[in-house]
């Protein structure tokens, strides 16, 4: 973080996936990742000396592990989002593109236990990506 920034507004980041909900789950978990950092306060936009922005450029799936031809027993998906910190006046402070994390989860003949598969590894990959945002983002200054 630069010396002379103390407080962020981290706003909602926008979900351009086709992995509805997603926003809410990565942004919440930036803002506890950031919000458990001595370095940093997160503030509403009014009082921050830096607005942190993110997009959510893609939410992949695809098969890792199949029973037959037609029978998927497990799945990979991989989330990419682009993330910057910019002045109230849209000075860009710092910005990475490409931030990704993966993880598999388990394809069950059950629709619903699938679902939830597919969500635990969706809250597990958020966690991650904040905390390489946060990361990635205090370890350049």
């Amino acid at each position: 973080m630069p010396a002379d920034i103390r407080r962020i507004a981290i706003e909602m980041f926008d979900n351009r996936s086709g992995e509805t909900g997603i926003e809410s789950i990565i942004t919440n978990d930036v803002i506890n990742e950031f919000t458990r950092s001595p370095i940093v306060e997160v503030t509403g936009k009014e009082d921050a000396e830096a607005v942190l922005t993110g997009v959510i450029r893609a939410a992949r799936t695809r098969s890792i592990s199949h029973r037959s031809a037609y029978t998927t027993t497990e799945r990979e998906i991989t989330i990419v989002v682009d993330a910057a910190l910019t002045t109230p006046g849209g000075k860009v402070l710092w910005s990475a593109r490409g931030i990704d994390a993966s993880g598999d989860y388990a394809v069950s003949d059950e629709k619903i236990r699938t679902e939830q598969n597919k969500k635990s590894a969706l809250a597990d990959l958020s966690t991650r990506l904040a905390q390489r945002i946060f990361y990635r983002m205090t370890d350049r200054f």
